[in-house]
């Protein structure tokens, strides 16, 4: 369970991160997600969900 709340906190570190550094960047990535189709974020959701699974593998292993 403490690896899920590590997780947890270094996902709202980049968050976090993410808004301080480059706001205007997320602004335009908000406008432009409800133009994405579905298919292409659960895709682009699903890449991203496989790379993390490998590094926590390759670095738990």
């Amino acid at each position: 369970m403490s690896d899920f709340v590590v997780g947890l906190a270094f996902f709202l570190v980049i968050e976090g991160l993410l808004y301080a550094v480059a706001p205007s960047f997320v602004k335009r990535l908000a406008q432009l997600l409800p133009h994405m189709p579905e298919g292409q974020l659960r895709l682009s959701g699903l890449a991203a969900m496989a790379l993390g699974v490998a590094m926590v593998w390759l670095i738990r292993g």
